[in-house]
């Protein structure tokens, strides 16, 4: 075990800021270097491939932006991710600029994590993805250095994590099918809806399974009468919970819903940050945290405990990510309702290796930090 004190005494002290493109990071490809005082933060973009075209009530696409970090401290490494998927307005280049606005000189110590992220939230307003890179980085570092993964510095007990869902996108009959029998191992399933095929998608899983089901609106729905009538229907077809039925801004809809609905409903889009917790209170009966609209684990942590404290269910997602963003998320498992942590098994190009899902239930990596193996 690492004395803390006598590994900070070792780290440099250096002032220098740098930033080197060309340097070969996690594999080859366009990268940076930054030597930010006793830390170096690299950081590259890279893009995930879908194995199937993603298809939900906002649109489809096959590929997703991602910039991969590692945030390095005395030969320590940390591993971090920001994925962007559209709705969050964030890119390859809108992460990239703002990890190169980062200067960690004036911080000495890895263990100052609220400064730190204090200060890393404080560069700019939104950039929540660009911020969660560096969070998971230096959860992952502090994990290493203290020789645990996080699941037990928070004192959580890994035998309680749920089942992960399967997401099923919207998709014509026959690739629904497919899809549907890809999933095989899981335990639960995850529908996208929102268009006009939301029956003939239930009905087709139906015709081919009796799992339970959660659904995901993506905002799709407009009327609260047509979402009551629909929550009512798929009550009756194993839907266990519905997720962001309506637009966001439709606040007394969606809270007219909740108090109606027979199955819990689940601010998605809605809820972002804690801060907008106590506004979903009453309005959803609960929450889903991901780890790239709150940027990282620190507020994600804050999140379920505040959650939780208002009697409210918590779901834990994510977006489609490789398995360094998901296994950090998984940290989080043993305290949530529902776990929906599929996105690295949506893509065919993982650079990592980290939580596994075994029997359809999340398996929480053993390794110090997030529990992630750089795979290339």
């Amino acid at each position: 075990m690492i004395n803390r004190r006598d590994f900070l005494k070792t780290g440099t002290l250096a002032a220098v800021l740098t930033l080197t493109p060309g340097v070969k990071l996690l594999a080859s490809g366009p990268s940076y270097v930054r030597k930010l005082g006793p830390f170096t933060l690299r950081f590259r973009p890279y893009t995930l491939e879908l194995k199937h075209v993603f298809t939900l009530a906002a649109g489809s696409r096959s590929t997703t932006p991602v910039v991969l970090t590692e945030l390095e401290f005395n030969g320590m490494v940390g591993y971090g991710e920001a994925s962007m998927p559209p709705y969050l307005g964030e890119s390859h280049q809108s992460v990239l600029s703002f990890l190169q606005r980062i200067d960690l000189s004036d911080f000495t110590d890895p263990f100052q994590v609220d400064d730190i992220l204090q200060y890393i939230d404080g560069l700019a307003s939104k950039n929540t993805a660009a911020k969660a890179a560096v969070d998971i980085a230096l959860h992952d570092l502090l994990g290493k250095i203290m020789q645990q993964p996080w699941y037990k510095i928070w004192g959580f007990n890994a035998t309680h994590t749920p089942n992960t869902s399967y997401t099923i996108g919207i998709d014509k009959a026959d690739v629904v099918r497919q899809k549907v029998q890809e999933a095989e191992p899981y335990k639960i399933l995850k529908v996208k809806l929102g268009l006009d095929s939301d029956k003939m998608m239930i009905e087709t899983i139906r015709e081919v399974t009796d799992k339970p089901l959660c659904v995901d609106i993506n905002q799709g729905w407009k009327k609260k009468e047509f979402a009551l009538e629909m929550a009512h229907w798929l009550a009756e077809r194993g839907v266990v919970f519905l997720e962001q039925a309506m637009p966001k801004e439709q606040v007394d809809d969606n809270a007219w819903l909740t108090e109606r609905s027979p199955i819990p409903t689940i601010g998605d889009e809605a809820v972002q940050r804690l801060t907008d917790i106590p506004n979903a209170h009453g309005v959803y009966s609960g929450i889903n945290i991901k780890l790239m609209k709150c940027t990282g684990m620190r507020e994600a942590h804050k999140m379920a405990e505040l959650a939780r404290a208002l009697n409210m269910k918590v779901m834990l997602g994510c977006m489609t990510e490789t398995s360094c963003a998901i296994s950090a998320a998984s940290q989080l498992a043993p305290i949530v309702d529902w776990a929906d942590l599929d996105g690295a098994l949506l893509i065919g190009n993982d650079v990592y290796k980290g939580m596994q899902v075994i029997d359809g239930k999340v398996s929480l990596p053993q390794e110090p930090g997030i529990g992630v193996i750089k795979l290339a």
